[in-house]
């Protein structure tokens, strides 16, 4: 039996170049994630909004339930070396 794993959660885009580049990040971190294509709107794009206390810029990340932000503070978590922590459940 494996390792337990986060539960992370992407809303994203479908033309989104800092959504795939969140995404490209968690692949390198070889850890699952729940994607939720926003391209739409409907229901999820409300409940991403929601989560993100009225972020509507996409993607919105979330680990374990925690708000992470966008791309960017994905990518400043990885420097900061903070990143792999909050993977490791």
């Amino acid at each position: 039996m494996g390792k337990p794993m986060p539960r992370i959660e992407i809303y994203t885009k479908f033309t989104c170049g800092f959504c795939f580049r969140a995404k490209s990040l968690l692949n390198d971190k070889n850890v699952t994630f729940e994607e939720y294509d926003i391209t739409m709107g409907g229901a999820k794009r409300e409940e991403m909004i929601q989560r993100a206390n009225g972020g509507s810029t996409v993607p919105q990340i979330f680990i374990n339930d925690q708000h992470i932000g966008g791309s960017d503070d994905l990518a400043a978590l990885e420097r900061s070396g903070k990143l792999d922590a909050l993977l490791a459940v």
